[in-house]
């Protein structure tokens, strides 16, 4: 069974930077795309970044573009997503998603990813 577990959440000042990690256990991280998306208190879900599993193409969320950067290590079964210049709206429950899927593209889109961590809070706040 595949797992997902992310960590590397926290409190930060406007400006500031995090790093999240997503550790896939059960299964090689090889074989998937993965993607995170963040919910705030009252809002819809949000994709924010993915990866695929082929060729490592990236997306990001127009809102994050140019400050987060997604990234993968298949040898330590781990995906990094590095956040820079953090705001008060990138705060909420970060979450990492897996899906099978060997192509070169990926999709910010929820219902396509069956795999799920139970999330990590990230809080920006002065």
């Amino acid at each position: 069974q595949l797992q997902l577990a992310e960590s590397g959440g926290g409190l930060v000042q406007p400006g500031g930077s995090l790093s999240l990690s997503c550790v896939v256990s059960g299964f090689p991280l090889s074989r998937y795309a993965i993607a995170w998306f963040r919910q705030a208190p009252g809002k819809v879900r949000e994709g924010v970044s993915c990866i695929s599993a082929r060729d490592d193409v990236t997306d990001y969320a127009r809102s994050v573009k140019g400050r987060f950067t997604i990234s993968r290590d298949n040898a330590k079964n781990t995906v990094t997503l590095q956040m820079n210049s953090l705001n008060l709206e990138d705060t909420g429950v970060y979450s990492c998603a897996a899906v099978p899927r060997l192509f070169n593209s990926c999709v910010l889109r929820g219902r396509e990813y069956p795999s799920w961590g139970q999330g990590t809070q990230v809080t920006v706040s002065s």
